[in-house]
C-alpha cells in the first residue's frame, strides 16, 4: 500500500476530484429530471417534448463551435453519430418510463447503471470483477424488486420497466464512448453538439409519423411560463451541461467511474420526488429504496477496491 502511494503524485488526489465534481452536479441535475419531465409531459407529447428539448439548444451548439465541428473527420462524424443513436434510445425509454411511474422510482431504478456498467465492462475487457461487486450487483437488483412493489407483491409497472431498460441503455452509451477510438481524440463540444444533433433528427422523424402524438409546434404553442421554465432547464441542464460533462469526464477516467458518481442520482430522485411531489413509497418501497443505495454504495466501493 505504501508503494503504491509513493508513486502517486500529491496533486492526485486533487486532480480526481475536480474530474469527479463536475459529474456529482450532473447526478443533481439528473436526479430533480425526473420531476421536471413528469411536470411538462404526457403520454401523448413525449416526442414533442423531446424534440423541443434538443432543438432549444442545438443552434446555440452549432453556432459556438462550428469551426470544431468542420474540423472534425469522417470517423469522428460516424462515432459521435453513432453515439447520439442511442442517446435518442435513452431519451426515449427514460422519458415514456418517468411518465408511467414516480420520479422517485425512476431515479432510484435507473441508478443500477452503476451497477450494469462495471459488470458489462468486465465482460468486454474479460476481467472478472470483485466477488464483493457482484453481492453488491445482486442485493441492488432485489431492492428494485421491492421497490417496484410499495403496494404489495404485483407485477412492476411498464414505467418501472422502461426505466430498467434505460439504465442499460446508459450502460451501452458509456462504454461506447469509451471504445469508440475515433471520438476519443476529438473537441468534447463538438461531440456533444453531434450527438444531440443526431437525436433530434431522430426524434424528428417519429415526430412526422401519424400516430405518435402532438406536433411539437402544437405543444410549444400550449405552453405556460412554467412548462417553459421546465423545458430550459431540461434542455440546459439535464441536456447539455450533463452530456457535455460525461463526454468530457469518461475521456479523462474510466466508464465505471462515471458511473458510480452518477450513483448519487437517485438520493436527489427521491428527495425531489418525496419533497416536492408528495411521493410515497410505502413499507416495501423504503426498504427497496434502501437496498438500491445500500448496494450502489458497496458496489462503488468494490469497484475501487478492484481497480486498486
Amino acid at each position: 500500500m505504501s508503494s503504491i502511494a509513493a508513486s502517486v503524485p500529491l496533486g492526485a488526489p486533487r486532480r480526481a476530484w475536480l474530474t469527479d465534481l463536475p459529474v456529482l452536479l450532473v447526478a443533481v441535475v439528473w436526479g430533480t429530471s425526473y420531476l421536471a419531465a413528469k411536470g411538462i409531459t404526457t403520454t401523448h407529447t413525449v416526442i414533442a417534448v423531446l424534440v423541443l428539448r434538443f432543438a432549444v439548444v442545438l443552434p446555440v451548439l452549432v453556432a459556438a463551435g462550428w469551426r470544431r465541428l468542420r474540423a472534425l473527420n469522417a470517423a469522428q462524424w460516424r462515432g459521435a453519430g453513432l453515439l447520439g443513436l442511442i442517446l435518442s434510445g435513452i431519451f426515449l425509454l427514460e422519458t415514456y418510463g418517468v411518465v408511467h411511474t414516480s420520479a422517485t422510482n425512476a431515479g432510484l431504478i435507473i441508478s443500477l447503471t452503476m451497477i450494469f456498467t462495471p459488470l458489462a465492462e468486465a465482460a468486454v475487457t474479460r476481467r472478472r470483477p470483485p466477488r464483493a461487486f457482484l453481492a453488491a450487483a445482486a442485493l441492488s437488483v432485489a431492492g428494485v424488486v421491492l421497490l417496484t412493489q410499495g403496494g404489495g407483491f404485483t407485477t412492476p409497472s411498464t414505467g418501472d420497466l422502461l426505466m430498467l431498460l434505460a439504465a442499460l441503455a446508459r450502460t451501452v452509451h458509456v462504454l461506447a464512448m469509451s471504445r469508440i477510438k475515433a471520438v476519443r481524440s476529438a473537441d468534447s463540444l463538438s461531440l456533444t453538439t453531434v450527438q444531440l444533433g443526431s437525436a433530434v433528427a431522430v426524434f424528428a422523424v417519429l415526430a412526422s409519423v401519424p400516430g405518435t402524438g402532438a406536433a411539437p409546434w402544437s405543444v410549444a404553442a400550449g405552453f405556460g411560463p412554467r412548462e417553459w421554465a421546465g423545458l430550459v432547464f431540461l434542455s440546459v441542464f439535464c441536456t447539455l451541461f450533463a452530456f457535455f460533462v460525461q463526454m468530457w469526464a469518461v475521456r479523462r477516467t474510466s466508464p465505471s467511474r462515471v458511473s458510480l458518481l452518477l450513483g448519487t442520482e437517485p438520493l436527489w430522485a427521491a428527495a425531489a420526488g418525496i419533497a416536492l411531489a408528495g411521493d410515497r413509497l410505502g413499507v416495501l418501497g423504503v426498504a427497496g429504496a434502501a437496498l438500491v443505495l445500500a448496494g450502489t454504495s458497496w458496489g462503488r466501493r468494490a469497484a475501487d477496491e478492484g481497480d486498486r
